[in-house]
């Protein structure tokens, strides 16, 4: 009795040692990270530990997860993109890029990919910190936040400027002209996209490569296999058709929801804005600064309490007014969408070449059972015919006395033999040509 108290503890401790080790390790995943400088390493992060690195939402999360099926998504959040392609399934912020480790060949040969674009080359390392230093001089410098209060650059849109209330600055509102906007853009030479840009080309390039290989592999096999079906209507030759028309259904709702996201980032500056990663983190503290120095210049002889009312009003405007320069990577989605776009016509002209096939060997068929629709109906009236000369054959045959069964043999019985077959036969040449005249049957 005293052992087995002993025996229940025992059972006991084994049972919750698996539900530990178990709950230890729920939300951890390998992560495949891929820095600025094109290294990569490998890290165990769970669920709450991307949240916090990334500041995305648990339901963006769900969207990478392997196991779920999602369609493809481009998501653009205040400290991360969401990458939902094909493969590809990434988070992309302004310093690296963090995807769900995988054997994959596809992935293996993208993350080479992502490592070459966005390694900085021995070549352009020096001009790139040239172009970052003149970007910093011109942040401050009165070109760009001078004493007009706006931010302006002549590549942007007037929509797309920020603009500082000018009763709290007190000045007028006035633009570069555009010869200084041209010499600036020459003496600063050819832009370098941000690194988040330079990730997203990288996730669209492989996706678009990916579509591009099956369907041009669909191409290879549907095209001699639909013309083998109208040569030669069997089973194997429809099985065929059947399974290369399911992959092509497969295919064209793939390619159709990537453009269809792409249209819609096209169409919504506010998602695009959203996705200068690396603008938004330089940005605010340097209008910040701008800001504050010019409230200092021109808004000394007002009250503490006035000074604080138009620092809050003015940090409120710049940041609820935060829209960057979109046209850069408006361009880049366009391109991407026309690439797309043209996957989408190659499916599209697949798909009707093979409605076009299934019209023609309906039409076969349509014609081959009126051709066997022709034969039962000669055949009928061949059968009519038949039975008619079988009904005075049976009426010769009943046992009854006529004059023509008296006598001896005679050529009689010959001649209504004849006289039956050739009347059937005639019979039968008159029901063909009505039904020729009448275009019941064919040719």
């Amino acid at each position: 009795m005293v052992s087995k108290p002993n025996t229940e503890e025992e059972m006991a401790k084994f049972a919750i040692v698996p539900a530990q080790t178990r709950r230890k390790g729920i939300g951890i995943r390998a992560w495949l990270v891929v820095l600025e400088s094109g290294q990569s390493h490998l890290e165990e992060l769970g669920k709450h530990s991307v949240m916090r690195r990334t500041g995305l939402p648990a339901r963006d999360l769900r969207v990478l997860d392997p196991v779920l099926s999602y369609p493809s998504t481009i998501l653009g959040r205040e400290r991360a993109i969401v990458i939902n392609l094909e493969h590809i399934k990434a988070i992309i912020t302004a310093k690296e890029v963090l995807m769900v480790n995988s054997n994959n060949p596809l992935v293996v040969q993208f993350v080479e990919d992502l490592q070459h674009r966005i390694m900085p080359k021995p070549a352009m390392e020096s001009h790139d910190e040239e172009i970052e230093d003149a970007a910093d001089a011109n942040w401050g410098s009165p070109s760009v936040h001078g004493f007009n209060g706006s931010v302006t650059n002549s590549r942007k849109r007037p929509s797309q400027r920020v603009n500082v209330s000018s009763e709290v600055l007190n000045v007028d509102v006035k633009e570069d002209s555009p010869k200084t906007s041209e010499d600036e853009r020459v003496a600063a030479g050819p832009k370098v996209l941000p690194f988040e840009f330079r990730a997203l080309e990288a996730c669209l390039e492989s996706a678009c490569r990916c579509l591009e290989s099956e369907t041009q592999t669909l191409e290879q096999e549907a095209y001699p296999a639909l013309d083998e079906l109208t040569s030669n209507i069997s089973t194997l030759n429809l099985e065929r058709v059947r399974q290369i028309k399911s992959r092509l259904v497969a295919i064209s709702g793939r390619v159709q929801k990537v453009r269809d996201e792409l249209e819609h980032l096209l169409d919504d500056d506010n998602d695009m804005a959203e996705m200068f990663l690396t603008e938004k983190l330089v940005r605010p503290s340097l209008d910040q600064s701008s800001i504050k120095e010019e409230l200092c210049n021109d808004e000394l002889e007002e009250d503490d309490e006035r000074t604080e009312e138009s620092k809050s009003e003015s940090n409120s405007e710049i940041f609820s007014g935060f829209k960057p320069n979109i046209e850069e990577l408006e361009m880049l989605l366009e391109a991407y969408f026309v690439q797309v776009d043209g996957i989408l016509q190659k499916l599209s002209d697949m798909s009707e070449y093979v409605g076009d096939t299934e019209d023609f060997i309906n039409i076969m068929l349509d014609d081959k059972q009126n051709q066997l629709l022709q034969m039962g109906v000669m055949l009928s009236t061949a059968n009519m015919i038949i039975n008619a000369g079988i009904v005075v054959v049976g009426l010769f045959g009943m046992n009854i006395t006529i004059s023509l069964f008296d006598g001896g043999p005679s050529t009689k019985f010959l001649e209504t033999s004849l006289g039956t077959l050739g009347s059937c036969v005639a019979l039968y040449l008159i029901a063909f040509v009505w039904g020729k005249k009448k275009k019941l049957l064919g040719s």
